[in-house]
């Protein structure tokens, strides 16, 4: 479980064995983990296989390949890092779990200084997850829904968020990593399973 807040950010370094695994250059975040450990890159929870020497080792399943962004990563892609929540730490952003409910497009970016707005479209399927004002990652990037349409929805870029991820190199056609809100996907699937 994480809270889109991200730690820090990696470098990506390539793939190996075909696509089943990916090395990603992050030694602040490699002295932290272990191997078995949990991390959420770019949103998608992933199982860290070795840590050395500041570089992240991952396995990528076949569903994560045809799920995720992941896979059209190029060499030297920046990447969003969070460890995982723990018990101790306040919940500064909101419940996400890394696993990615749909590939989103960038459809618009726009000056809002001293941020920067993002308007994403996305898969119809995800639509009855949003609401206006409410919460959801891109990119494992917790974020408030400042405006919603039919098939897309827009986000506000804060200079602090501009700092610590990788959304401010966002540009228009960029595919990005969605996770709705848990919460609401709970809310929703419950009452339409309970309501004639």
């Amino acid at each position: 479980m994480f809270t889109g807040l991200i730690l820090g950010q990696g470098r990506f370094l390539g793939f190996r064995r075909g696509r089943s695994e990916m090395a990603v250059e992050a030694p602040g975040i490699a002295a932290k983990v272990a191997r078995g450990d949990s991390v959420a890159v770019n949103g998608v929870c992933l199982t860290v296989t070795g840590a050395d020497r500041g570089v992240l080792g991952f396995d990528l399943s076949r569903e994560t390949l045809a799920k995720t962004t992941l896979g059209a990563l190029g060499p030297g892609d920046r990447l969003n890092l969070e460890l995982p929540l723990t018990l101790a730490a306040p919940l500064g952003g909101h419940l996400v779990s890394g696993h990615v409910d749909g590939v989103g497009r960038v459809t618009r970016t726009s000056a809002r200084p001293p941020g920067k707005r993002l308007a994403i479209s996305i898969p119809a399927a995800l639509r009855p997850f949003l609401v206006a004002k409410g919460s959801v990652a891109v990119d494992g990037v917790s974020l408030t829904v400042a405006k919603l349409g039919p098939a897309s929805f827009e986000v506000e870029l804060v200079p602090a968020t501009l700092a610590a991820t990788n959304l401010g190199s966002l540009r228009g056609g960029a595919r990005v990593n969605i996770e709705c809100d848990m919460i609401g996907k709970y809310v929703y699937n419950w009452l339409s399973r309970s309501l004639p």
